[in-house]
């Protein structure tokens, strides 16, 4: 039922509780899975000790790295790289 200009008071307000009882509902739900989620998440990596000189995001076998995801489309790039020495 949607509020509209020929309703009473209390038909109004009714009708904002009714939607008021949903959307409180769902915000439970929600923080519900939310904390669930987050209890499941593996933290380990917290207890190791961070290095400043260290980059985690560096991968050390690029040509490799390259290879792996990217295939046909890297020999080609590369293909002609010798030709300009």
């Amino acid at each position: 039922m949607n509020i509209t200009k020929d309703m009473t008071t209390a038909e109004r307000i009714a009708v904002i509780r009714e939607h008021a009882q949903k959307f409180n509902s769902k915000v439970k739900r929600n923080q519900r899975v939310r904390k669930t989620e987050t209890r499941s998440i593996d933290r380990s990596f917290m207890d190791e000790k961070y290095d400043d000189n260290m980059n985690i995001n560096h991968y050390t076998d690029a040509s490799k790295y390259a290879k792996e995801y990217y295939g046909e489309v890297y020999n080609a790039t590369v293909r002609y790289d010798n030709e300009w020495d």
